[in-house]
């Protein structure tokens, strides 16, 4: 192997020779010195890509811890949220239980009912037979399914009541429809009795004659009020009895108020007992102002002192 050293001036060129073993050497250096560069920068490289590599990788674990902070702190809250809403559930569900209790014990002391079926005091009746599977037993019931059983519990609870309550008001709806049906008492508010039942004097012609009801003799224009609760079947002018009303009870009932100045209750109309229906008047076959009082049973006239003097409890 020669290797030639040139120079500027052609005099001054050089050669140096060498042997086998000399360039074998010298080529052997060579390619040492280009391996060791070559690993040198490729350790630099590679050690500046990983360091990149880390440092994305910490910032990627740095954003997910982060996301799993905050997503923590929002689940934390929404339980919180909800425990609390549930809790003020729960308050409202027990407070109304205690009203229905205190309502149902006070109108079952009110209709004079006795325990048992109306008790109030007591939880309703449950039962049936156990079918719970071997592989339930085992496994505990988590804090969510514990607050589910008892807001079923409460429910449950709750339903009964109102149901107790429902049957309750009905039967009193009932009792009170059929105590207001009750034909009772006077037809007025104040006057007093003129004429009663029965055979007497005709005020016109002096004779003796059938008197199909009772007069109240009062101030013109007072009230006229129903007896008992029922349906207007008449309000008009009948010959005898001037601007009368009648009213259509139960059990056969019927009742008349005549000689009225004004009819208020009209055709059709549901009344209840004490209900203005007309104003006392001195209209038809009468002497003064009065209204003259019949009542029918099953079509027939009966004497109404007998109704007069009856009370509603």
């Amino acid at each position: 192997m020669k290797i030639i050293l040139l120079s500027s001036s052609t005099s001054n060129n050089r050669s140096i020779s060498f042997t086998g073993w000399m360039t074998t050497l010298l080529l052997s250096g060579l390619l040492i010195l280009s391996v060791g560069f070559g690993a040198f920068f490729g350790y630099k490289i590679s050690d500046f890509h990983w360091q990149v590599v880390f440092e994305n990788t910490a910032g990627e674990i740095q954003e997910q811890i982060r996301l799993q902070s905050d997503n923590v702190a929002v689940g934390r809250e929404e339980v919180e949220q909800t425990l609390s809403a549930m809790t003020i559930k729960l308050a409202q569900m027990r407070s109304r239980l205690v009203r229905l209790d205190a309502l149902g014990e006070q109108l079952t002391q009110i209709a004079n009912l006795k325990g048992g079926e109306f008790d109030f005091s007591a939880s309703a009746g449950l039962g049936g037979p156990e079918k719970t599977m071997m592989s339930e037993l085992s496994d505990p019931i988590s804090p969510q399914e514990e607050i589910e059983l008892i807001f079923e519990s409460l429910e449950n609870n709750l339903g009964d009541r109102e149901a107790q309550l429902s049957v309750l008001q009905s039967m009193m709806s009932d009792n009170r429809l059929r105590t207001e049906s009750v034909v009772a008492g006077r037809p007025i508010v104040k006057g007093w009795l003129s004429s009663e039942y029965g055979m007497r004097t005709d005020p016109f012609h002096g004779r003796k004659s059938w008197h199909n009801g009772v007069d109240f003799a009062g101030r013109e224009g007072s009230d006229i009020i129903a007896v008992a609760s029922g349906v207007v079947v008449w309000s008009g002018t009948k010959k005898g009895y001037g601007k009368m009303i009648e009213i259509n009870h139960s059990d056969g009932y019927l009742t008349r108020y005549a000689h009225n100045r004004e009819n208020l209750a009209k055709v059709g109309m549901l009344v209840k007992r004490g209900d203005v229906i007309a104003s006392m008047g001195n209209t038809g076959r009468s002497t003064g102002p009065h209204v003259h009082f019949e009542v029918y049973k099953d079509g027939r006239t009966v004497n109404p002192a007998t109704y007069i003097r009856r009370t509603v409890n």
